[in-house]
């Protein structure tokens, strides 16, 4: 069961793209599929070898459809890619593997920490790496900023500048975690995209430097072998329960080299194509773990100061006859 699907697909043309070219590398009969709610209207399913239709993922009979288009298409890994769909698919890794399937996911233990930011912080203090200081709002310090504990995509973020800014919805928003603003005259964002074998150690370590953002994602940026790299090794070199693509979201000054750690996405983020083209081919890293059986190195050998400019490209679909 060599075949691979990406599921929740959506927009993730050159992560299906990247996969199929890597996947021909080893051998030519290895299919890349997606799966998604409405693939007539996701643009990967149109790039994919094949694509199917799965119910949403508050459905029961997710799990069963999932398994029963694995097991038919001789799919033998999984690759999620977005928040909602890994705690469901990290609870029934186990059962996935007693068909021969592997779910590329963490353990559940660690997929809740990461899908709640008050205790992923709790994680980096573990981790020795600094987080945003805790501001109460019924005595806040200006600038400060606001952010759901458990959100995603950049969406209901507040810079709050003065008493002005702090209204009665902000206040009482039961989800929002009240912290100190970051100073981005001062401070770089970066992403880093990690990547974690079977025996649970960092294999390679990509930071990407954010320079320009839409909608959450990167779409511009330059990758960046800095001190990150070390800084990261050092504290996460080996996290018990983890495997596969881990992307973490911090500011860095590079002044002093002060790292404040904001988030944790255990899946690959967005912006990784990034990665993928500076050399750090965590497909292949997959493959080689996950099919031909293979123990993997650390590996540092991808592009330094790489920038590239993300755009938007287009899917034709022609009509039905």
């Amino acid at each position: 069961m060599n075949n691979i699907l990406i599921t929740s697909a959506g927009r993730r043309v050159s992560l299906v793209k990247e996969f199929q070219q890597t996947a021909a590398e080893f051998d030519k009969s290895i299919k890349v599929f997606a799966s998604d709610m409405r693939p007539d209207m996701a643009a990967a399913c149109f790039v994919a070898d094949n694509a199917f239709v799965v119910p949403p993922l508050s459905n029961e009979g997710y799990i069963d459809t999932l398994l029963s288009i694995c097991l038919a298409n001789n799919i033998g890994i999984v690759i999620p890619t977005i928040d909602t769909e890994l705690p469901l698919l990290a609870a029934n890794k186990e059962h996935f593997a007693s068909h021969g399937i592997s779910i590329v996911v963490s353990s559940p233990e660690f997929i809740e920490k990461c899908c709640d930011k008050r205790e992923t912080n709790k994680m980096f203090e573990e981790y020795d790496i600094r987080s945003p200081r805790c501001v109460d709002p019924a005595h806040p310090e200006f600038p400060m900023f606001a952010k759901p504990y458990d959100g995603s995509m950049s969406k209901n973020l507040h810079v709050i500048k003065s008493a002005d800014d702090l209204s009665e919805s902000i206040i009482n928003d039961p989800k929002l975690m009240f912290m100190e603003y970051i100073d981005m005259r001062e401070y770089s964002e970066f992403t880093v995209d990690m990547y974690y074998g079977r025996d649970n150690h960092v294999k390679a370590i990509v930071p990407r430097e954010r320079i320009e953002i839409r909608n959450g994602e990167i779409s511009k940026g330059i990758t960046r072998k800095n001190y990150l790299v070390d800084f990261l090794k050092e504290r996460m070199e080996h996290l018990p329960g983890v495997v596969g693509t881990v992307c973490i979201q911090l500011f860095y000054r590079q002044s002093d080299n002060d790292i404040i750690g904001i988030e944790v996405n255990p899946r690959f983020g967005g912006g990784y194509p990034m990665s993928f083209l500076s050399g750090a081919n965590f497909p292949r890293m997959i493959i080689k773990e996950y099919v031909n059986k293979q123990t993997l190195d650390y590996r540092d050998d991808w592009h330094d100061n790489m920038m590239i400019l993300r755009y938007d490209a287009e899917v034709i679909v022609e009509p039905q006859a």
